[in-house]
């Protein structure tokens, strides 16, 4: 638990839409702050008198944000002054920049704010140092990242701040800083900012309030929380949070899930990570990697387990002390749900499209259950690293498409078909958001013969493969059951408790359902 506050940000152009967005806020903030740079000029004095003689539960913060700090509309410094000259009584702060901080009595009702949309700044700390000066009690510091180690200049300043006298609001704006708005109320920040709803922010990378409240339970952390995250490239549409962080509250576990953009994969062991070098204490308990630090992180690492040495990929990490830990749960997280719906796999055929890293552990873990497995590739060249390792054939997956044999064009002699293999396991791009979403592998018709398909592509409906399955009657899943099977190994692995894979799956399709709307 911390004393910090939630501040909801709201912006409209119109008072009625602003005044019915402040009600909505106040029901889950603890601060609402009413952007009066979002409206029209003509309309500002009067939705300013409007709001000061309302009575609202939760305590207002009053912002008219300069057009060059990310404000909206062009409104010049002398009409900000106006603005702010008619006082703020009615209001519990008021936030104002640098620029007209030294005109404005009652500073001590203010909070003084610095955003940089361009980058974070190489004079930080005098630009700190300014604003301390200036008499307020509360500075808010904003800095654009791209990369998560960025938002570490804003974040060091919360212990300077501290020895001020100052309380600091640190804030790295964009997906690479949602780190800081999750754990800034835990270590000493006055408030957070998040939007009324997704797609509702008012600057980059803020986190809804709902999100902020109910998945990373922002008001709940402190400095002994446990963290986790997810770290890769990109990151945002990531289901981790949703379904690692009920589990933790299921568990009596204080621990939090967060996304952590990472591109720079040795600047974020090194700054965010390893004891000796580290530059900020997070309490990190483990990750959950993703693409494309899959194969990368491996040689940061004190110890891996024997099944990420054969697949050649780590998708877990595990923090004790200052050894870190390398597993791979993708096997178990693909194989779980195979056998659970197909039963016994020894010496099932087994058909897996694709060779990347999802291939690989699907053939690794299928061999460990006597399963004869052969890939089919596009590119035969794709296949031979593959294929040579775990000693099995590969073919083209155009050989099993309906049609005349391209190799013979003149012969009328019908390609092989599927109808010897028992199973077929898609793990391709093929149904994946982009531009083969609508694409299958394989028609109904070609998939005769099949007993059963496995989609590894994570969709809340049937994917174009599992579609077609369905048609000629075959039983089919998809990559959900492995997502969660894989999330649930990787809670085991952190924790050493089972949690309920059950209630992990309702989390995903929840959120699933929600984005799909």
């Amino acid at each position: 638990m911390n004393d910090g506050k939630i501040c909801v940000s709201v912006c409209a152009e119109t008072g009625e839409t602003l005044f019915e967005n402040v009600n909505k806020a106040q029901e889950l903030a603890d601060v609402v702050e009413v952007r009066f740079d979002c409206m029209s000029a003509g309309r500002l004095s009067e939705v300013r008198s409007k709001i000061s003689k309302s009575e609202f539960i939760k305590p207002l913060l009053a912002t008219f944000r300069a057009p060059g700090q990310g404000g909206n509309g062009t409104a010049t410094r002398d009409e900000r002054l106006g603005f702010w000259g008619d006082g703020v009584e009615s209001f519990w702060k008021f936030d104002i920049e640098e620029d007209i901080a030294g005109e404005l009595g009652h500073l001590e009702s203010c909070i003084l704010s610095f955003h940089d949309f361009s980058g974070v700044p190489y004079d930080i700390d005098d630009i700190f140092t300014r604003l301390a000066a200036a008499g307020t009690d509360i500075i808010k510091m904003a800095v654009t990242t791209a990369d998560v180690t960025d938002g570490l200049a804003v974040w060091k300043l919360m212990k300077r701040a501290k020895a001020d006298g100052k309380d600091l609001i640190p804030i790295a704006m964009g997906e690479a800083g949602k780190w800081t708005r999750i754990l800034g109320l835990a270590h000493g920040a006055v408030l957070t900012y998040a939007s009324l709803d997704a797609g509702g922010e008012t600057a980059p990378g803020q986190v809804s309030v709902r999100d902020l409240i109910d998945t990373y339970r922002a008001r709940q952390l402190d400095m002994n929380t446990r963290v986790f995250g997810i770290i890769g490239d990109p990151v945002s549409q990531s289901m981790s949070p949703v379904m690692q962080n009920p589990a933790f509250v299921a568990a009596g576990i204080d621990a939090v899930f967060i996304p952590l953009l990472v591109k720079d994969l040795d600047a974020f062991m090194r700054r965010m990570v390893k004891r000796e070098s580290r530059e900020a204490e997070l309490n990190f308990g483990g990750f959950s990697v993703t693409m494309p630090h899959k194969q990368t992180v491996m040689k940061y690492l004190d110890a891996i387990d024997q099944t990420a040495k054969m697949i050649g990929a780590v998708n877990t990490v595990k923090i004790e002390g200052d050894k870190l830990t390398g597993y791979n749960t993708d096997s178990h997280g693909f194989i779980t749900p195979l056998k659970h719906h197909f039963g016994e796999l020894k010496d099932a055929k087994v058909a897996v499209a694709g060779a990347g890293g999802a291939a690989r552990a699907c053939v690794y873990a299928l061999i460990a259950e006597g399963a004869e497995v052969e890939i089919l590739v596009r590119d035969i060249k794709r296949a031979q690293h593959i294929s040579e390792e775990f000693g099995i054939s590969a073919r083209l997956i155009s050989d099993f498409k309906s049609g005349i044999s391209r190799s013979n064009p003149k012969s009328q002699k019908p390609r092989p078909n599927l109808s010897n293999v028992d199973i077929v396991v898609n793990a391709t791009p093929m149904g994946m958001a982009g531009p083969f979403e609508n694409e299958s592998l394989f028609t109904a018709d070609e998939l005769e013969g099949v007993r059963f398909v496995y989609d590894l592509v994570t969709k809340p409906y049937d994917t174009p493969i599992i579609s077609e399955a369905k048609k000629a009657g075959i039983p089919a899943i998809g990559g959900l059951e492995m997502l969660v099977s894989q999330g649930a190994k990787q809670f085991e692995i952190w924790t050493g408790l089972v949690p309920s894979v059950e209630m992990m799956r309702q989390c995903v399709l929840r959120r699933m359902r929600e984005v799909r709307k």
